[in-house]
């Protein structure tokens, strides 16, 4: 097997074969001395050590994301003479005319002291740093360990490891790189591959085409994108960097049109973003335009637009506001097709539109597919005669599943001609940037003999059978059954898509009427348009459009769909808009807001609300209160909607090809280890259009590659991982003889593959127990084991020597269950202490089987084990001397509070710092979810530390920090 040391001595022949120069870095003194040389050497200058100390000071400023920015500017400083000097630390325009070097084995001290593999420098900075590990170790290994560098040193010594832009990880046989983003998920790595898609897995293939002198600095100059909202570096993967680079050619070398072809799910948003930063660029085009939806220009396109050029968001509904930025000097653009429309083809706006008709614009469609197939798109390239357009799609229309309309049955080729790039769903869950799709049939209509009845064929397709009330309360019966097990004890949310409004509101109102006979606790929140004909009539299986009459108020709305109507039909939607205004009361009420439908702009509110609260569930600092469980709609948010935290699609309605596709693909984003799949539910025969719209958007033979395998071949995964660890350990008490590291990471690594087949296993309808080759408790018992090794790997102290296992992901979000919390163990305590004073036999039995309880669900529990020795201390030393009378809750309640004091009273004491300022920081931290800044930490300490020990020193508090929250006030409960 190939060891680490032959694999970077290998890697690095290979680099200075690419024409990176080998330099011998030691330590931090030499990269400092080596940054001087290779700045004077980019800027032909010769820098004094004072004038270089300027420079690091400069550069010593900031996280990784204003370091980011640090890089991509000049700095200006007084030379010793006086005169100003601008300093460029990389060229950004002209990428490969930068110096580049290769070195290796750089030792830090931060917290503690780390030697890091192979860092390649550009203009003497680092800017990409390698991490390998040898063949068959997992890749993981190699994330964990930079997550580590950057824990314990990467800030330390002038914080130049903090301009690393690109992380690269390999063990030889598989390689992938990310942007330096310390938030990020192992799932957020990518590998690198040929613009067919062709995985480049192997480091020498990836040397020589990612680290390509040329191709690295393109990669970092031009296709790094700086998220200004999020404050985070983000890197463009391999087909989005193709499709940027075939837009490029396209507009630099020719006026013809295009499409690109990237799945639901891929981040086409991200791509368009970079596709217009780069056109615009270019000193032939006039102007870019970004055309969406309006239903898609949300809250959050709107901030990132707007942060990536101030004011180009034409986010009013006045057209007036779009001509003037269109006849302006803004040259991005982004506004709605509506509002598009209506410039051009209104008499009053086009004579100050006339100088744009032959100047060259670039126009943009994100989610082309639903935007351009009616008059617009003719209006469009009539009025413009020297536009170029593009196409994004994840479904683009082909001749199979194209609708025929008044302008014929066209096709996404047709209106944009070629396709330029193809990422298919089978590329996306190949390189495991989307999820498989688990789904499930239930309520099949079957005929006499048992055989599944297609219900549209069989014309049985009627708003009587699939909206009686029998059928949808049997529905909603069987959704509050299982939503837990689909969603993870509620950790993700879910949404359920009916085929009408009249459907819609018999769901919502059987949902109330079960949740206040006390029936479930779910969160169902919902919207709708309440205009007439705004029934889907679920004919076709396709998706139609939100409408938003933004200017107009409801009434106005009503009015002039009367002309329409017959007095039946606009009684009907006047009473579908009265229940909309009952349904949003009750999201009023349940979260404090003050939404309405009186008007299309309060209403779009309402909208925007929902989209931020389903989004926004997996930041870090959301609020569980705030979550939705359940979204009930008819055709709003089934495309071009994204939420991480979104697992779980129930259909009860007539889905196909494109709008089966698009709407499936609201569950499978990628986030983190517990979310294995994405849940699809259908009440309906969908099985046919299922598979039709898996062949049409890949291929006939793709079904293997995009949905999950039935239940039963993961329960004999399940068993076949259980023999395997039963070779390393025939029971739990045998997990204690394994003496040697290997032997506990060999047991590691088993159980936790089982973990991994446990959690695609639960959410399966028929899931229980007894189908696999051990029993519950056993393999609680197992999980205490491998929770014991986690506790001894991570409590290793300094300079104990690396460990095998430390780098390996533990996983422990399969583990965890939020249900679990102190206050849970409060309640069992409470009930032992009082049955334990019991003058009955069986009582004092129940006790002591409630006390041993608890002790297992410290083991076995992560966000208990913190806490355990403090509960234990509890149990012995304070409940066997406790009166019974006395309240068990305030007993506790001062217990906790008594220990958190001696914890903050110890840290004060070690860093001799203010113990009222400490309270205020943790206070602030528990409000806020945001960490102290260096400044607030080192005015609360007594005596200034010198600035050579700033860092070492603010880390240290930091992590003292985070263990008393995570100690005493995380995972408790309502305690």
């Amino acid at each position: 097997m190939q060891s680490e040391a032959e694999l970077e001595k290998s890697l690095i022949t290979r680099l200075n074969g690419l024409g990176y120069e080998s330099v011998r870095i030691k330590n931090s003194d030499d990269l400092r001395t080596n940054l001087k040389r290779q700045l004077e050497k980019h800027n032909t200058v010769t820098l004094s050590d004072s004038e270089f100390g300027k420079v690091l000071n400069h550069l010593d400023k900031g996280n990784v994301f204003q370091r980011a920015k640090t890089l991509r500017d000049r700095v200006q400083i007084s030379r010793d003479d006086g005169t100003p000097l601008y300093l460029q630390f990389i060229n950004t325009k002209h990428w490969c005319q930068n110096h580049y070097q290769v070195t290796h084995q750089i030792s830090q001290e931060g917290s503690y002291k780390n030697r890091y593999d192979v860092t390649l420098l550009v203009n003497g900075l680092p800017l990409v740093q390698i991490e390998l590990k040898r063949r068959g170790m997992e890749l993981k290994e190699a994330f964990n360990q930079i997550n580590r560098y950057q824990r314990h040193s990467f800030w330390a010594e002038n914080g130049l490891f903090q301009y690393v832009q690109i992380f690269v990880i390999s063990n030889g046989v598989d390689t992938k790189y990310y942007a330096n983003n310390r938030d990020q998920d192992f799932k957020q790595t990518f590998y690198w591959t040929d613009v067919e898609n062709t995985l480049l897995t192997r480091l020498e293939a990836f040397s020589d085409t990612f680290l390509e002198k040329c191709h690295l600095s393109k990669m970092i100059c031009k296709y790094i994108v700086l998220h200004e909202s999020n404050k985070v570096l983000m890197v463009l993967r391999p087909y989005q960097f193709y499709a940027v680079e075939a837009m490029f050619k396209r507009v630099e070398q020719s006026n013809k049109n295009g499409y690109i072809w990237h799945t639901t799910g891929s981040g086409k948003t991200l791509t368009s973003f970079k596709a217009a930063q780069v056109l615009i660029e270019l000193p032939t085009v006039h102007k870019v335009v970004f055309v969406v939806d309006r239903a898609d220009l949300d809250y959050q396109t709107t901030k990132e637009f707007n942060y990536f050029s101030a004011g180009s968001v034409d986010g009013t509904h006045n057209t007036r506001k779009l001509v003037a930025q269109l006849s302006g000097d803004k040259r991005l653009i982004i506004t709605t097709i509506q509002k598009l429309n209506t410039a051009i083809t209104k008499e009053h706006f086009l004579s100050s539109l006339q100088d744009l008709q032959d100047k060259r614009i670039i126009f943009i469609f994100d989610e082309c597919h639903r935007s351009q197939f009616g008059q617009t798109h003719k209006n469009i390239t009539r009025f413009f005669r020297n536009a170029q357009l593009f196409g994004f799609t994840g479904t683009p229309i082909l001749v199979k599943n194209a609708s025929a309309n008044e302008h014929g049955k066209r096709t996404t080729a047709d209106l944009f001609g070629e396709c330029l790039h193809s990422y298919v769903i089978t590329n996306a869950i190949h390189d495991e940037n989307v999820l498989k799709f688990a789904v499930e049939y239930w309520g099949k209509i079957k005929d006499k003999n048992g055989a599944l009845v297609d219900e549209q064929v069989a014309g049985i397709n009627t708003k009587e059978f699939f909206e009686s009330p029998e059928r949808i309360e049997g529905i909603v019966d069987w959704v509050i059954q299982h939503h837990e097990r689909k969603t993870h004890g509620k950790k993700f949310s879910a949404m359920l898509c009916v085929s009408s409004v009249d459907a819609l509101i018999h769901y919502y109102e059987t949902f109330k009427r079960k949740q206040d006979e006390g029936k479930h606790n779910l969160r169902v929140v919902t919207i709708f348009t309440f205009a007439a004909n705004g029934d889907d009539t679920d004919a076709n299986g396709l998706i139609g459009d939100p409408e938003f009459d933004i200017g107009k108020t409801a009434q106005e709305v009503q009015e002039n769909s009367v002309l329409y109507q017959t007095l039946e039909q606009a009684a009907h939607s006047a009473h579908n808009r009265d229940k909309l205004e009952a349904f949003i009361a009750d999201y009023n009420a349940l979260y404090h807001t003050q939404h309405s439908a009186k008007d299309g702009q309060r209403f779009y509110t309402y909208y925007k609300d929902i989209a931020k609260r389903m989004k926004e569930r997996d930041h870090k600092d959301f609020n569980d209160a705030e979550r939705a469980d359940i979204l009930l709609v008819v055709n709003m948010f089934l495309t071009g909607f994204d939420a991480k935290k979104l697992n779980t699609l129930y259909v009860d309605k007539n889905l196909k090809y494109h709008g089966l596709i698009q709407a499936y693909s609201r569950t499978n984003r990628t986030l983190g280890d517990l979310k294995s799949q994405g849940n699809i539910v259908c009440f309906r025969n969908l099985k046919k259009h299922t598979d039709e719209a898996i062949a049409l958007f890949s291929d006939e033979n793709a079904q293997e590659t995009i949905l999950m395998e039935p239940y039963e071949s993961y329960v004999e995964k399940f068993n076949d991982g259980l023999k395997t660890l039963s070779t390393i350990a025939a029971d739990p008490d045998a997990v204690n003889e394994l003496i040697s590291e290997d032997e506990q990471l060999a047991f590691v690594q088993a159980f936790r593959q089982l973990l991994r087949t446990l959690n695609i296993l639960k959410p399966f309808t028929e899931f229980q127990f007894d189908d696999l080759d051990i029993d519950e408790q056993t393999f609680e018992d197992f999980k205490s084991k491998y929770l014991d090794i986690y506790d001894r790997t991570r409590s290793k102290g300094e300079g104990e020597g690396a460990s095998i296992i430390e780098e390996v992901d533990f996983e422990l979000e399969l583990i965890a269950r939020d249900e679990i919390n102190v206050a849970y163990i409060l309640a069992l305590l409470a009930e032992a202490h009082r049955k334990a004073q019991s003058g009955n036999k069986k009582d004092r039995e129940e006790s002591e089987e409630k006390r041993k309880q608890v002790f297992a669900l410290l083991n076995k529990e992560p966000r208990l084990r913190s806490k355990r020795e403090l509960i234990e201390h509890f149990i012995q030393d304070y409940m066997p001397t406790m009166p019974v009378e006395q309240d068990f809750s305030t007993v506790f309640r001062n217990y906790w509070d008594d220990e958190k004091r001696k914890a903050v009273s110890a840290l004060c004491a070690t860093e001799d710092m203010n113990e009222a300022a400490v309270y205020a920081m943790l206070d602030e931290y528990l409000f806020s979810g945001k960490a102290p800044l260096r400044e607030t930490v080192f005015a609360a300490m007594q005596s200034k530390p010198k600035l050579m020990q700033r860092k070492k020193i603010f880390q240290r508090v930091m992590d003292a920090l985070m263990d008393i929250v995570q100690r005493f006030d995380e995972g408790m409960g309502d305690i």
